[in-house]
């Protein structure tokens, strides 16, 4: 009997890779998955088995059996969804520790937002900046850049508006933010979002964050239609940019958030 592998790894994606038997002794090229479900290549023997004791135990099979068996090794795993499949889809533009580190389990993929709150003093806002320091309710990474080992793909960006009643970092903190429709100065504004110089958002009007209206939309959410990586400690530039300030009620403040998947420990 001699039959090869079916299937191969579709490009840019981590495709399936089916099962087949080969000749006696001979390892197979199967898709893993990692205990977080990642899916990549590896060489294993199924169930641990030799490949002349793979092959007598299906030859003792009663034929039903036997094909049953042979359907279950074949049997592609189901797709992820979602901005983890998306993620799955960019995994060859990981770093390479990052890759290795997620098919030996040490890194998992998560869901996060990746937020910051800034308030709007001027014309231009930056979102994140480098010296910003890791404060729950005011920003959950510091300097503006993303912990080592610890990649995002950014699938969608939320953008929304609120007004503290004053300055300290306690009023900030409980201040109730909401779609920025009640902001003209700030749906007519622009909005970009680069990292490691290069553009993920281009400057982009505002106006797509409103979202009232919309049956099954989060509030002030936009889904990108072409996600991007973001790498472990590059800069991350996200810039609000307005063109006039007409109607920005003093102690306005901008909640920014950057949604996906990242990998962690």
């Amino acid at each position: 009997m001699n039959r090869e592998t079916v299937a191969a790894e579709h490009a840019g994606d981590l495709g399936p890779m089916l099962l087949d038997i080969h000749e006696p002794g001979a390892v197979d090229v199967v898709d893993h998955e990692t205990e977080d479900g990642v899916h990549a290549e590896v060489v294993q023997q199924p169930d641990g088995l030799e490949g002349e004791e793979l092959l007598g135990a299906l030859r003792r099979m009663h034929p039903v059996q036997r094909q049953q068996t042979i359907n279950k090794f074949a049997q592609p795993p189901v797709r992820s969804r979602g901005s983890r499949s998306e993620m799955e889809k960019h995994f060859k533009e990981l770093p390479p520790y990052i890759r290795q580190a997620l098919l030996k389990g040490d890194l998992r993929l998560a869901d996060i937002v990746v937020y910051s709150v800034k308030p709007v003093n001027s014309k231009t806002t930056k979102l994140f900046e480098t010296q910003d320091t890791k404060t729950v309710g005011l920003c959950n990474i510091s300097n503006a850049r993303l912990p080592k080992n610890q990649a995002l793909l950014v699938s969608g960006i939320f953008l929304l508006a609120g007004v503290s009643a004053d300055a300290t970092p306690d009023k900030v903190m409980s201040t109730t933010f909401s779609g920025i429709e009640a902001i003209p100065a700030i749906v007519s504004g622009e909005l970009d979002l680069k990292a490691n110089k290069k553009q993920i958002l281009p400057e982009t009007s505002c106006d797509i964050f409103k979202t009232t209206g919309f049956a099954v939309a989060r509030m002030g959410y936009y889904k990108l239609d072409n996600p991007r990586l973001i790498h472990d400690d590059v800069l991350i530039e996200l810039t609000l940019t307005l063109g006039t300030m007409n109607g920005i009620a003093p102690f306005t403040y901008i909640y920014a958030g950057l949604h996906g998947t990242i990998t962690t420990p």
